[in-house]
């Protein structure tokens, strides 16, 4: 048991420093980061109106902007869907636990071909992974749930429905 420990440990330190070695990081002041919230709140902004936010001028904002997207920081723009009116108002996330020996490229590959599972992300520790559903209703979640549950060498789920999502969420 302590040597599982220490391993696991041991493993999640090599994962940070590859992380910390992998990733360039990039000066970002406090002006590229407002400029960042801005396009959050909402990517259609223009640079002029970016420009009157932050007290520069609208060439100074694109400037930033196209450093921060080069950089890899600003990495696209998206619409911000309401779900209900397309017919999946029912929002869950599913953990997921796979056997020992499941490799974790098996794991990221359970969802493919269920667009119910928006996104599928990888974990280090318990459970295995994490994935985030929209669905029509309580059927629809069961029938994609069972369908995960078929896949590849999954062991258990547990399924956490949304109630709610508070103001500062994204998406």
């Amino acid at each position: 048991m302590v040597f599982c420990l220490k391993s696991q440990w041991i493993l999640y330190f090599l994962a940070y420093v590859f992380i910390i070695l992998r990733v360039k990081q990039i000066e970002v002041d406090q002006c590229d980061r407002r400029i960042i919230d801005l396009l959050r709140e909402d990517a259609r902004r223009t640079f002029s109106d970016i420009a009157e936010h932050v007290n520069l001028s609208a060439p100074a904002v694109k400037r930033r902007v196209d450093r921060l997207e080069a950089a890899g920081v600003i990495i696209g723009y998206t619409a911000r869907v309401n779900h209900a009116l397309l017919g999946q108002p029912l929002e869950a996330f599913v953990e997921l636990r796979f056997a020992g020996n499941a490799k974790v490229d098996e794991i990221a590959g359970v969802a493919d071909g269920l667009p119910e599972v928006e996104t599928l992300y990888t974990t280090a520790g318990d459970p295995d992974a994490l994935g985030f559903i929209r669905v029509r209703d309580v059927n629809d979640l069961k029938r994609v749930i069972d369908l995960l549950r078929q896949r590849g060498a999954v062991t258990g789920t547990k399924t956490l429905v949304v109630l709610g999502a508070s103001a500062t969420s994204r998406g």
